[in-house]
């Protein structure tokens, strides 16, 4: 039960994000994506040890800004993006901008799922907290603040894509990176008002691109930068 609660709510978010697509990607295309995002745990890990061992002197500011905008923030999102700027962007059968929102939910839903996996069966022991108390307390904030901030880099990504303006590159990177430093810096349960946040920036987007869908019969092939 306590892997279930682990990995079935991120499986659960990315194929919301799937299904709702009116013009749906390939399956194979979208799960080497997730995988990748799995793979860059690796590091993304060592990225953040190094920031916080390198800013970290032993006062409580630096350990918490080592723990979110200075480390994991910048790190993990700039990892989650180079996915979409190296491997994705590449792809024919990214054409559209709702793609850009599929692709980014499940990039950070692939690392999600691997980071997950790790606070609950290996750091939930060392902080003597229950694995099943862990999964189910990250089913409502880690896990949904990486696929939200996936969708909302995701949906700047394809603008900039399809529009060749930069200022939707800029956003793309920085409204994750301070989400996600926002979420970390903050202490529980004022941390969950980030969430909600996401939440809602995410579905304001969302519906935007499903309307432009909507007006739309077929896909249509739209160029790229």
């Amino acid at each position: 039960m306590t892997l279930l609660i682990t990995i079935v709510p991120s499986l659960a978010l990315l194929l919301y994000f799937v299904l709702s697509d009116k013009f749906k990607e390939p399956k194979l295309t979208v799960l080497s994506v997730f995988f990748l995002g799995y793979l860059i745990c690796l590091p993304a890990g060592t990225l953040n040890d190094f920031s916080y061992k390198l800013l970290e002197d032993g006062t409580e500011l630096s350990q918490r800004l080592g723990y979110s905008f200075l480390g994991p923030a910048w790190a993990e999102e700039l990892l989650k993006f180079s996915i979409l700027y190296l491997i994705v962007l590449k792809r024919n059968e990214f054409n559209e901008p709702m793609d850009g929102i599929v692709y980014g939910v499940a990039a950070s839903l692939g690392f999600a799922t691997y980071e997950n996996y790790d606070y609950v069966f290996r750091l939930a022991e060392t902080w003597e907290i229950i694995p099943m108390d862990m999964a189910i307390w990250r089913s409502y904030s880690a896990i949904p603040m990486h696929g939200l901030n996936g969708c909302i880099m995701g949906f700047y990504f394809g603008k900039y894509v399809f529009t060749n303006n930069k200022k939707f590159l800029i956003l793309c990177l920085l409204v994750p990176f301070l989400m996600h430093g926002f979420y970390n810096f903050l202490h529980y349960p004022v941390s969950l008002g980030v969430v909600v946040i996401l939440f809602i920036y995410s579905i304001i987007l969302h519906s935007d691109l499903k309307k432009l869908q909507k007006s739309k019969k077929k896909e249509e092939e739209i160029k790229k930068i």
